[in-house]
């Protein structure tokens, strides 16, 4: 049991710090134009304990990113 609470813990870290070149990743994979990722902020507000919500502001467009494990991102673009 102390091992998946680790586990899960590190996961939870490795979200908060989601760089914006990871997530300007994702979205090219699923066939969004992001150019020169500026900022990802994580939305407190919108996420759950299994998806995580994050602002991504691009060179060309910002996105809403909703993250959940094992599944394809769900993006909104912003403007």
């Amino acid at each position: 049991m102390t091992v998946a609470l680790l586990v899960s813990g590190g996961r939870d870290a490795a979200a908060q710090a989601t760089p914006p070149e990871t997530l300007a990743a994702q979205l090219r994979l699923q066939g969004h134009r992001c150019d020169e990722p500026a900022t990802a902020q994580r939305d407190a507000q919108l996420s759950k304990p299994d998806e995580t919500v994050w602002n991504l502001r691009c060179g060309n467009a910002s996105y809403r990113m909703r993250l959940t494990p094992d599944m394809a991102a769900r993006v909104e673009k912003l403007d």
